[in-house]
């Protein structure tokens, strides 16, 4: 059982890491490049949902990032190409909310098994982010 919660330490570490800087990203570029207060206050809401949410899981974040093994991490040296071929803000707009809704749901599957009012967070959080980006990728984003 203790290394259960190890592994699922791990994958929760790894995707909250993930979806909150995914979401950060997407929340500057609302902020910073379109001037829009409205989704600016929507991703921020977002991110602090998740970072409530890991804390129903686990108080003690610390906990958490012990189960860390970034040196060890067998994903470190995958680069995909597409990783360092952005266009534009739209672009990496685009990726970011995917990164951030893909780790969401990695959350929410992996909270299930530990407490399923997280889960219930991370899938609040996810949908949100849908819609966050279909209300953004309607606005003109420079390429």
């Amino acid at each position: 059982m203790a290394q259960l919660k190890k592994s699922l330490y791990r994958i929760i570490d790894a995707n909250l890491n993930r979806a909150l800087e995914g979401i950060r990203v997407c929340e500057d570029i609302a902020r910073f490049a379109l001037s829009d207060k409205k989704s600016t206050s929507m991703l921020k809401k977002i991110r602090h949902c998740a970072s409530a949410a890991v804390k129903i899981i686990e108080p003690d974040y610390s906990a958490i990032v012990s189960s860390r093994d970034s040196a060890n991490d067998t994903g470190r040296t995958l680069n995909p190409k597409s990783e360092f071929t952005k266009k534009g803000l739209k672009d990496i707009l685009i990726s970011n909310f995917k990164r951030a809704q893909e780790s969401l749901r990695v959350l929410e599957e992996t909270s299930k098994l530990i407490d399923i009012k997280a889960a219930a967070s991370f899938k609040e959080a996810r949908y949100d982010m849908y819609t966050a980006e279909k209300n953004m990728l309607r606005k003109r984003i420079q390429k």
